[in-house]
């Protein structure tokens, strides 16, 4: 086993099993490092919690929600801004947080009282809004505050507004994964099966573990309405509550992000007979797949067929543009779950670029397996890693550039390594055939932006050069390749709109094929 022991970690002996290097021809039986334990102590862990996982990754895309957090106010960090769930009723969810700022007196006397207040404050603040979720922290599940008995006080007094509880305190899991599996499982609970909604297509699907960031879902919905498909939810970026508790009528459920929400998939397949399909939705050819298997699951295969004809003939000159001149890069691929396997294999595929390490902070070991076994000979992979680990890894593998959070992109800045946020985009969105050419896109500019080869220099000891003149991304990207390349009249940089979503809202589609409701 090519256990990798950092000199930063030597300290911790422990974490020793936790980083390992891919050699060649080895089997993931010999390149497999321990994941998803409790972080050891000593090593300053990156991770969110359990309560963070549940409402910040999987309840707070429901656009139409007042979320509000039972707690000191500090847990209700993560929400507005830095996490670009993007809804179509003018990002409600993201533009206003809600929480009851619990104290010390509340600790000692309770804070039922004030959750009561503060839930109908909430709704008079916002009398349009008439659903909430309500989630936990460690303060208000230590004291033992009964959530539940108050939500259950307050909709007997207001008849017209609805509750969902999330009992998900931080210390719930050892990462933020395990509060995926509570809002998972208290959904369809609690809120499954309590509404009726109205099928008006023989082709009816729920799209869970898709979280709309800067506008995913959008793109995603788009070719499904093409498709003739009704999506009766979206589990839950720009997903509606009320949407969300008519699950059990759909046809099939398109699983995105497994690692998030495949436990409510199984959920609804045990107790509604509901088939599970999971896809790939970045890259092409992944795409491509995805749309096909949910055209051959209802029989429209030449409905998917027709859209990937028409979207890779549009976009393939453009993703070949940045492959041309991204061939042969270095990419550490540092996400916080599944995208290291959504994305390892497809982004070197596709971008020609080479996936020298790949990390998870609070994935399974199924996501550190699927990784691994998508990404190239003498990768290092990493489960849980610290600043310093991360610090010491791009030292050693020099990459051109990092797909990871926000905390450690900006520790990468200040060692001169440019980062895409992989959590909340860039420019997105990232899904779709144009979704993909603008990640390209945005891979390009970091890697060659002329502002970024200043950083290179350091100024306390290196010459400053004065015989170069103003350069640009082309100059830089273009050096080495060939005159074929660089003149090509078939390839071209990205010719679509910053705001590629507005177009989206605008269009209609042939009416969905009838049918009635219960024969559906």
């Amino acid at each position: 086993m090519p256990y990798h022991e950092f000199e930063c970690s030597k300290c911790i002996p422990e974490r020793k099993k936790h980083a390992v290097i891919k050699g060649p021809g080895e089997d993931l039986t010999s390149a497999l490092p321990l994941g998803y334990l409790n972080t050891i102590p000593g090593s300053i862990s990156e991770r969110g919690c359990a309560y963070c996982g549940a409402k910040h990754v999987i309840g707070t895309p429901m656009k139409d929600v007042i979320h509000l957090s039972h707690g000191p106010i500090g847990c209700t960090y993560d929400t507005w801004q830095t996490k670009r769930y993007i809804s179509d009723n003018d990002n409600f969810q993201i533009k206003n947080t809600f929480a009851t700022d619990m104290k010390e007196k509340h600790v000692i006397f309770g804070a039922e009282k004030l959750l009561k207040q503060t839930i109908i404050e909430a709704f008079k603040a916002f009398p349009k809004i008439k659903r909430m979720s309500i989630y936990q922290t460690c303060a208000s599940a230590l004291i033992g505050d009964d959530i539940n008995a108050i939500a259950e006080e307050v909709m007997e007094e207001m008849p017209e507004v609805d509750i969902f509880v999330c009992n998900s305190p931080g210390f719930g899991g050892p990462s933020q994964s395990g509060g995926h599996h509570k809002i998972n499982i208290a959904w369809i609970n609690q809120k499954v099966g309590t509404i009726e909604p109205e099928i008006i297509s023989p082709y009816v699907i729920n799209y869970v573990g898709e979280y709309n960031i800067q506008g995913d879902q959008h793109v995603m919905m788009d070719f499904f309405n093409r498709m003739g498909i009704q999506v009766l939810s979206t589990f839950t970026g720009n997903g509606s509550y009320d949407s969300l508790r008519g699950m059990h009528r759909a046809h099939l459920n398109v699983l995105e992000c497994a690692r998030s929400a495949e436990y409510i998939c199984n959920e609804l397949k045990k107790r509604y007979g509901i088939p599970r399909l999971d896809i790939d939705a970045f890259g092409f050819g992944t795409l491509a797949e995805a749309l096909r298997k949910i055209g051959m699951f209802f029989g429209i295969e030449d409905r998917a067929q027709a859209i990937i004809d028409e979207e890779t003939a549009r976009w393939k000159p453009e993703l070949d543009w940045y492959k041309e001149r991204l061939r042969g890069k270095k990419v550490c691929l540092w996400p916080g779950g599944s995208k290291l396997w959504h994305w390892a294999h497809v982004i070197h595929d596709e971008f020609g670029v080479d996936v020298v390490s790949v990390y998870t902070k609070f994935g399974h070991q199924g996501d550190m397996e699927k990784g691994i076994s998508r990404c190239e000979e003498g990768a290092l992979a990493i489960d849980d890693p610290n600043e310093l680990e991360g610090l010491e890894a791009m030292d050693m593998l020099k990459p051109d550039i990092i797909f990871t959070g926000k905390r450690p992109g900006e520790v990468a800045k200040k060692v001169r390594v440019p980062y895409l946020n992989a959590h909340a985009y860039h420019n997105g969105p990232w899904k779709g055939w144009e979704g993909w050419v603008r990640f390209a896109r945005d891979i390009y500019n970091g890697i060659y932006s002329p502002i970024h080869q200043l950083a290179l220099l350091d100024i306390s000891k290196d010459d400053i050069p004065t015989d170069k003149g103003f350069m640009t991304q082309r100059m830089l990207s273009d050096k080495d390749l060939s005159e074929e390349i660089t003149s090509s009249t078939v390839l071209r940089q990205y010719t679509g709109k910053y705001d590629c979503l507005s177009e989206l809202s605008k269009k209609t589609y042939p009416g969905f094929d009838p049918v009635l409701a219960d024969a559906a």
